[in-house]
């Protein structure tokens, strides 16, 4: 067994109805300003009028920044950060999908130091400290509550991660409630993220350890069960309890040993096409198994087993390709659209794509067969 350090958000609460307790849980920082940051979406149907009013009600004085923009580029992030200065905020709160919690974290950093956005990309470069944070997810995708990484969109279109500890929340605040009137497409798409963080966390090639795959192999369990489920019409609290802790899971199996190709060609499909992160893992997902196979038969194997325990299978190859199909199966009944034509990629963008995937190195490192240009450029031509 290989040495390794797991690290994860040190303090996580699971309930249903939970965020009513944010105007507590602020006071045990001792914090008298919050400001709340999540997308007009959400402010527009209501889900944040319980959780908001809870912090006034314990007397917490608080702002709601609902600007948050999907794939959050740099200027709506610092944005949020002057306006949370000007308040003089002393604790964030993030509630919404992955592009809330990515923003709550930069804004809770760069609040607590004055750091410039652009010299903080990559792996340890930000410094502290930071204001208290609280992450409250409304999406069962990202595992955002539970990484060290926050990913922007660049004037350039480019997705690029600040990874750092410091971004790692206080406290995970996980209220299956805010999750019940989720629609079926977003259920689906963030499901299916969810799903590859625990994939891309098991077969990755560095860091890989008992703990992150023992969390991989419980997130596609719970998760593999019940998506189908989560994305009927009417889903059950069962449902939308297990896909929020599977993703919370699965969160913290990546958080410690990262994702590979799947993201990599993903990131270029959500900055210039801005196709829904979730939505663009799914779309490149099952050509990148097919893609892997040869290297990953024992992961993909055990996976299987795990997700499967009723069927007997002869050997690994016949558990990787029963794993194969079973996933191929589960997108192609997922209600988006599953060609890049319909989000609107053309075949001449297809060179353009493959460029700017092989320029996410630090995720291309960990994929378990070495991706090229020749190869990504052909994964998309697959699904276009």
């Amino acid at each position: 067994m290989s040495d390794f350090v797991f690290e994860t958000t040190p303090r996580v609460i699971c309930e249903f109805d939970g965020a009513l307790q944010l105007g507590a849980l602020c006071k045990e920082f001792g914090a008298k300003r919050a400001v709340l940051l999540t997308d007009p979406g959400l402010q527009k149907v209501g889900l944040i009028d319980a959780p908001y009013a809870a912090l006034k009600d314990a007397g917490i004085e608080a702002l709601l920044w609902t600007d948050v923009q999907a794939d959050p580029p740099e200027e709506s992030i610092l944005a949020a950060v002057k306006c949370a200065r000007d308040f003089k905020a002393d604790i964030v709160i993030g509630l919404g999908g992955g592009s809330s919690l990515d923003t709550a974290k930069l804004v809770a950093l760069l609040c607590g130091k004055d750091q410039k956005l652009d010299k903080i990309y990559g792996i340890g470069l930000a410094t502290g400290p930071r204001l208290p944070l609280i992450q409250v997810p409304t999406t069962a995708g990202t595992g955002s509550e539970v990484t060290p990484i926050s990913i922007v969109t660049t004037p350039t279109h480019e997705k690029k991660g600040v990874v750092s500890n410091l971004l790692y929340p206080d406290i995970a605040l996980l209220d299956a409630k805010l999750t019940m009137g989720l629609p079926a497409p977003i259920t689906a798409m963030t499901g299916i993220d969810a799903m590859v963080h625990a994939i891309e966390a098991s077969t990755t090639k560095h860091k890989k350890n008992a703990l992150s795959d023992g969390l991989a192999i419980r997130a596609m369990q719970l998760m593999t069960a019940h998506i189908d489920d989560a994305v009927s019409a009417t889903p059950s609290r069962e449902a939308r309890e297990a896909m929020l802790q599977g993703s919370m899971l699965a969160g913290m199996a990546f958080a410690n040993a990262p994702v590979a190709a799947v993201h990599a060609l993903a990131y270029p499909l959500g900055g210039h096409f801005h196709v829904p992160h979730g939505h663009s893992n799914a779309l490149v997902l099952i050509e990148v198994l097919k893609f892997n196979r040869d290297t990953a038969v024992s992961q993909y194997a055990e996976l299987a087993r795990a997700i499967l325990p009723g069927e007997k299978f002869a050997n690994d190859d016949a558990a990787c390709d029963r794993f194969i199909a079973f996933m191929t199966d589960m997108v192609e009944r997922m209600p988006f659209s599953r060609t890049l034509r319909e989000v609107g990629v053309a075949e001449s963008d297809l060179d353009m794509l493959a460029t700017d995937a092989m320029k996410v190195e630090r995720l291309l490192i960990n994929n378990p067969r070495e991706m090229t240009f020749d190869a990504a450029r052909a994964i998309y031509a697959a699904v276009l």
